[in-house]
Order: C-alpha cells, then structure tokens, then sequence
C-alpha cells in the first residue's frame, strides 16, 4: 500500500479488526519510510448493483446518494442518523435480493417514501415533491389530501 503521506510503497499492518457485519477488514498501517499511520478498508469486489433511471440510464447504486437525499429530507426533524442508515440498509437489502442485480428509481422511490411516511409526515413530504416533481401547486396539495385520508381513515 502505498503511503498517503509521503508516497512510499511500503509499509506494516500495527492492527486488523474485522467490521461487526463481517464484510469490511478495518487496517491501521505504519508507513516504513515517514512512520506516520493511515488506515485503510478491505473488502469483497462485488459485482455493482445497478439502479435504473427513469430516462432507461443504468448507474451503480450508490447508497450515500440515497441518505443525503434522506438527510435532505429530514433537515431539522427528530429523525437519528441511525434511523435514516436503516431505511437505507432495507433498500440495499431489496437490491441485493432482486435477481438480475437492477431496481428501477421508481421502486427504490417507493420503499423510502413508504418507510418515511410511517417515520415524518413532514420529511415524507419534502421528499415526495422532489420525488414526484410536483410542477404545480395542485399536484402537492392532492398529495397532501391523500396523506390526511389516510391519516383520518
């Protein structure tokens, strides 16, 4: 591995710790030439799981895209960082059940809107209307009716 710090290719593991879900080894290196520590993280080359655009785009699915789209959502709620990492960990786990290794957006939109509207109404909105890109006033307000029928119903 090649220090961050200095650039020399050598250097020694001080320490290897495995990660709690076992797919991630956590190493702490010594560059043999500067002595300073870096870390670095080892884990399975996988195959990409792929997200499928609206437009037919195919990208790899990126799990921080989706929890800053959630952070975004949630901005001044009471919703934990812990709580948003596990609706994003249940649509990962979506992904990798599918079997050809593709999820349209529009499932992937789905799940999260559906996990956010038992968790915050008002984060379940916020991400709805760039979701849905609500283009009137109109397209939101039916938005807002259908979530308080369901609420009164």
């Amino acid at each position: 591995m090649t220090c961050p710090f200095c650039g020399h290719p050598q250097d020694k593991v001080v320490d290897s710790r495995e990660s709690k879900e076992g797919d991630v080894i956590r190493r702490r290196r010594e560059c043999l030439a500067c002595g300073r520590r870096f870390t670095t993280y080892e884990r399975i080359d996988e195959i990409p799981y792929m997200v499928v655009k609206k437009d037919g785009r195919r990208e790899k699915f990126d799990r921080q895209k989706v929890l800053t789209g959630l952070l975004k959502a949630c901005e001044k709620r009471p919703i934990g960082m812990a709580k948003l990492a596990e609706i994003v960990d249940e649509v990962e786990v979506k992904l990798t059940e599918s079997a050809d290794r593709e999820l349209p957006t529009t499932v992937i939109g789905e799940l999260l809107m559906d996990r956010l509207r038992n968790l915050d109404k008002i984060a379940y909105v916020r991400f709805a209307s760039v979701y849905r890109d609500f283009q009137d006033e109109e397209a939101f307000f039916h938005e807002l009716k259908t979530l308080m029928r369901q609420k009164l119903g």
